[in-house]
């Protein structure tokens, strides 16, 4: 069995520490709201906040990517963990200052972030390699994959158990003592499993020899910007719709479902044949991806939401995974982390556009204005899988491997 063969080949200790070190990512967004809407008392201004702390995760993840292939996964796995542990301190005192000082504060929180899930998938080939089981990398991505998706559900779960344990600072504390409690415990030991990327020590200028392809490069971020989008018009569709059905709270159930069809499906991805190439992949997945957003839009029609939003999840993980393989195969390993974690930064901003032509459109349509971003987001990211596809005709410039330096 694949899995069992992966266990293996890592041990259990690295799967479950490399779990519990993506719980605080999850964890971060909700937390940050309920606390600052806590301390501010505006909705309005909380959304901001978590808003520039989602831009902030964007840009410091490439950052930490570029830090990691220059000094090495170890390194930055034990530093950003710290950083991230004083910003939030900085973020939970900054409660009892002025809204500049929480949005600055959420800001660094999220430029401080480590970025425990791309640098992962960036160990899995080396590891792989170096144990000389590479016919495992399919699997490994399959369970980052559904780890990921099930860490995105149970971390704003941990949040909610949390909020209701108040301490005589404010209600909204437990859940940033969690996420303090969690990066402690979970993803500083991290830092022991993590190995230095081959070539660390090397001269500078033979670490440089190595380019990003460019124009790949850009087609992998905007084809996980568009993901990013789906993820946001969903989360925005699903909230409007429990509350036109007067469940408001019903909304994070709802989600989870969407979460769990997602997990599922990235573990089954472990067993695809390998005929079934990574372009074909890029291909199916992205047309499966565009049914399952229309598959939201009937069922907001047919007031069937919970049914269609467990659906649509099937088609995320599998789309997602085609795209951090294709990004894995397009980068040299002297810039490896720097390309997972570009690749990962589009997910974020396409959030938040996302929830925000999603919001404006529920504004004047209802949930159905919502749902309907998410059907063209998933096209966009289907007719940029035929033109990279197309490009590729014979060239290998878009999907094919680099030669490593």
């Amino acid at each position: 069995m694949s899995y069992r063969s992966l266990v293996r080949v890592a041990g259990s200790g690295f799967l479950l520490l490399g779990y519990l070190a993506r719980l605080p990512y999850a964890m971060c967004s909700l937390a940050t709201l309920i606390l600052l809407q806590t301390a501010s008392g505006s909705y309005a201004f909380a959304g901001l906040a978590a808003g520039a702390q989602g831009m902030a995760i964007a840009v410091g993840g490439t950052v930490v990517g570029a830090l990691a292939d220059r000094y090495g996964h170890r390194a930055v796995a034990t530093v950003m963990p710290v950083a991230n542990l004083a910003a939030v301190v900085c973020l939970v005192a900054a409660t009892a200052c002025g809204r500049a000082s929480m949005l600055a504060a959420a800001a660094l929180t999220g430029l401080t972030q480590p970025q425990v899930g791309p640098l992962v998938r960036v160990l899995w080939p080396r590891l792989l390699r170096a144990r000389d089981r590479q016919e495992l990398l399919p699997t490994a991505m399959s369970y980052e994959a559904a780890a990921d998706e099930t860490s995105f559900v149970l971390g704003p779960a941990l949040v909610g158990l949390l909020t209701p344990f108040a301490t005589p600072i404010g209600p909204a504390t437990a859940p940033a003592v969690g996420l303090v409690l969690l990066l402690a415990a979970a993803t500083l030991p991290f830092a022991l499993y993590s190995s230095s990327p081959r070539g660390t020590g090397r001269p500078r200028k033979a670490i440089r020899q190595g380019r990003l392809p460019r124009r790949a490069m850009a087609g992998m971020f905007v084809s996980m910007a568009a993901m990013g989008a789906v993820l946001g018009a969903v989360q925005t569709g699903v909230t409007v719709s429990a509350a036109d059905a007067s469940q408001a709270g019903a909304a994070g159930l709802v989600y989870a479902e969407f979460g769990i069809g997602s997990a599922l499906a990235g573990a089954v991805c472990a067993w695809l044949p390998a005929a079934f190439t990574q372009r074909r992949r890029l291909l199916v997945f992205a047309a499966l991806l565009w049914a399952g957003t229309l598959c939201l839009l009937a069922g907001d029609l047919l007031h069937a939401v919970p049914v269609a939003v467990a659906a649509a999840g099937l088609t995320v993980a599998p789309y997602m995974i085609c795209l951090y393989t294709l990004t894995e195969q397009l980068a040299p390993s002297s810039r490896a982390a720097l390309a997972m974690t570009l690749l990962c930064a589009g997910g974020p901003l396409g959030t938040a556009a996302g929830q925000a032509l999603a919001g404006s459109l529920a504004q004047r349509h209802g949930s159905t204005g919502a749902f309907a971003v998410a059907p063209l987001a998933a096209g966009s990211a289907f007719l940029l899988a035929v033109v990279l596809l197309l490009a590729d005709q014979g060239r290998g410039v878009w999907v094919a491997r680099p030669r490593r330096q």
